[in-house]
């Protein structure tokens, strides 16, 4: 199994752009490759991967986007014991951040942290710089945060619960759960907490405050897979009480958006050609969970 590779959907042509200004801002960041395909009924899918500190993403544009939702944003640690300059670098991607961005938590001195910002960028994409505690627990630059509000407050807990029983190497990290009732927050549910699930780190929050957001299809977490029998375990296994889509989409119990998908399908965009990438994306259009045969026919001829 590879690493969960976070997926965004961005606005008409902008993938490849948002993928450049990541890959400029941390080092062991990089633009791996770009793509394009015929969508059904017209128009083009532009489709980047790009490696920002080592994490992998997934980036594509295929008509309008959606609106990108900070229920699921990504922690930037700035580790003072791996960098001695930390402090200078989390300000210094602040201020590439903050063009036409959206500050939800100004980069402060908080009771959690020295120097803690939150902001949406200008591309929609929401991200948490930390300066991290160096007596703390070692963790990735990069992990993906889901925020659990609306219907689903308070049930991060649960839901970490869920994906540790899923993926064979679930391991839970931190958790720091509320000792008591503030405001609407309930005692017992997460101020904050994380948890290691294939190969990949992730954090999960509760808030019960009327944020009037959600998960939803504009970040999904993408699940590679080598095997038929590996689809089709991760698939039955996430949709359970949940939402199966089509191409190898999928909403958890908990509104989460996953893809569980191939390596063939990669395999075709950073090596076919574009025939070979035309036939692999078509058929993949046309199936709910992923059938690995018959794309590898497809990559075939």
């Amino acid at each position: 199994m590879l690493p969960i590779k976070p997926h965004i959907w961005f606005g008409q042509d902008k993938a490849k752009e948002a993928a450049e200004f990541y890959a400029s801002l941390l080092p062991g960041s990089a633009l791996n490759y770009v793509n394009h395909f015929a969508m059904p009924g017209g128009g083009e899918c532009e489709t980047v991967e790009f490696t920002m500190a080592g994490q992998p993403f997934l980036g594509i544009s295929a008509g309008p986007g959606l609106n990108i939702s900070p229920a699921i944003s990504f922690m930037i640690n700035f580790d003072p014991s791996r960098s001695p300059d930390a402090a200078k670098h989390i300000d210094e991607v602040w201020n590439k951040l903050l063009p036409n961005a959206k500050v939800m938590m100004p980069l402060d001195r908080y009771p959690f942290s020295e120097r803690y910002g939150w902001i949406s960028d200008k591309y929609g994409v929401s991200w948490q710089l930390i300066l991290t505690n160096p007596a703390g627990e070692e963790r990735p630059v990069i992990v993906p945060s889901l925020l659990y509000t609306g219907d689903v407050a308070g049930k991060a807990n649960e839901a970490i619960e869920f994906y540790c029983s899923i993926f064979k190497d679930g391991k839970r990290g931190t958790t720091a759960p509320r000792p008591e009732d503030m405001g609407p927050d309930k005692a017992g549910t997460l101020m904050f907490a994380d948890f290691y699930i294939n190969h990949t780190w992730l954090a999960a929050m509760d808030s019960a405050h009327p944020h009037g957001l959600g998960f939803n299809d504009a970040v999904s977490l993408l699940v590679t897979c080598e095997t038929q029998e590996e689809i089709d375990y991760y698939w039955s296994a996430l949709t359970d009480d949940g939402q199966p889509g089509q191409c190898g989409w999928l909403k958890d119990k908990y509104g989460v958006s996953w893809q569980v998908t191939s390596t063939v399908m990669f395999e075709a965009l950073k090596h076919g050609s574009p025939e070979q990438i035309a036939r692999v994306t078509q058929t993949f259009m046309t199936m709910k969970k992923v059938d690995v045969a018959v794309l590898q026919q497809a990559y075939n001829g």
